[in-house]
């Protein structure tokens, strides 16, 4: 059975307490999700640094670094699909992440798209594999698997290929698979139905968002830029990507956007979305 989780980033508007935290929790398990997936820098207090930059960023990370997030977890009956932590503090302090991983319950740890960072540089994406295929190996040891969350970057030239394909094929299966998320290739003109299909069982994780535009007045210019949706509202091919994730067998089928919720709401936006994936994944596997 695929699991159906909400990124912790949309619920930082939502979680100003831990009395906001737990009554979210509770609407996102009533809504018909299973689990969420946790952020490092929002379950554990972090710098003021880390939290302004992902709010300029245009995601608030709320006021959860010092909730009991265990305990809301399992009052809300919903379970940790994984942990994002970044790859510094993987290889700063392995210990405290096999520590964190095995407190939620998790045998997965996901790192994402490394910040200021040149995917053009073929020596540095290679020594990037390299170390990618070290932590992996050591959180493999526990029990843990690593996985790599893409954005757009990734589908830069990178000795002619793209710096998305020579992570896939500098890495070791052993130690390296992926959380694909099909929003960022394909706001840059990527095929992400066939990326996905060419990831093959190396896809464990699958964030899932839908593209388009919400207009709520006349614009200004008849140039309309697009932004994330509801899914089933956008222009996205969800079907065709989620019977992808499912012959993949994915162990999660996460819910990610960061604005744009109708209403201006992160929990209606993720009611809305809930119904589509429990009629295309739930529904679908129980006939």
């Amino acid at each position: 059975m695929i699991n159906l989780a909400v990124q912790q980033i949309m619920l930082g508007t939502v979680t100003g307490s831990e009395a906001d935290a737990r009554s979210t929790l509770k609407k996102i398990k009533a809504a018909g999700y299973d689990g969420l997936e946790l952020n490092g820098f929002m379950i554990k207090p972090t710098s003021f640094l880390v939290r302004a930059l992902t709010k300029a960023a245009g995601m608030p990370t709320g006021k959860g670094g010092k909730f009991d997030w265990l305990s809301l977890l399992k009052e809300a009956d919903l379970k940790a699909v994984s942990v994002h932590e970044d790859l510094g503090s993987i290889e700063r302090d392995v210990k405290s992440v096999i520590e964190e991983a095995h407190k939620f319950d998790t045998d997965k740890v996901v790192i994402t798209g490394m910040y200021r960072f040149d995917y053009r540089d073929v020596a540095l994406v290679d020594e990037l594999c390299r170390r990618f295929n070290e932590a992996g190996k050591a959180l493999k040891a526990e029990g843990i698997q690593l996985l790599y969350h893409n954005h757009n970057i990734e589908w830069l030239d990178c000795g002619g290929i793209t710096a998305y394909q020579r992570i896939v094929e500098g890495t070791n299966p052993s130690y390296l698979n992926f959380e694909f998320d099909s929003y960022w290739p394909t706001e840059a003109g990527v095929d992400a139905v066939a990326t996905m299909k060419l990831l093959g069982d190396r896809l464990k994780l699958y964030h899932i968002n839908d593209r388009g535009t919400k207009v709520i007045k006349t614009p200004m210019t008849p140039i309309l830029k697009s932004d994330s949706m509801e899914l089933g509202t956008g222009n996205m091919n969800l079907e065709a990507m989620i019977e992808v994730a499912k012959k993949a067998g994915v162990d999660s089928i996460i819910l990610e956007s960061h604005k744009n919720w109708i209403d201006k709401d992160p929990i209606k936006s993720l009611e809305i979305s809930c119904n589509y994936l429990k009629k295309h994944v739930k529904a679908a596997i129980l006939d």
